[in-house]
């Protein structure tokens, strides 16, 4: 498993270039199933046995995102729940993106 989930997500304040090409091709490497899309967020879906299991993963991703100040979009329904993270302070990646999306997979 990826060290990144040991670390916490830094607010971003934004006037920080978000990451490009080589430095998020490592950083994806420490991660498992997440895409990259545009060098512009992450994305991951998880499939479910039912809608109590996605309802479930939606809320202990909602509690771990209020602990890390860090807030992706959730999409979810019968059976699915997918997963996109950016920095939306600067418009693209940033290394706690690729935090937050392995505190994700630790769940």
């Amino acid at each position: 498993m990826s060290n990144l989930a040991t670390r916490e997500c830094v607010p971003c304040r934004g006037g920080v270039p978000s990451l490009q090409g080589e430095k998020i091709t490592e950083l994806l490497a420490e991660l498992e199933g997440w895409e990259v899309i545009g060098e512009h967020h992450l994305q991951k879906s998880y499939k479910l046995e039912n809608f109590r299991e996605a309802l479930d993963l939606v809320n202990r991703i909602g509690e771990l995102a209020e602990a890390q100040g860090h807030h992706p979009d959730i999409r979810f329904g019968w059976g699915f729940c997918e997963i996109t993270i950016w920095t939306h302070k600067i418009d693209g990646l940033t290394e706690s993106d690729f935090i937050l999306a392995a505190k994700i997979d630790r769940l």
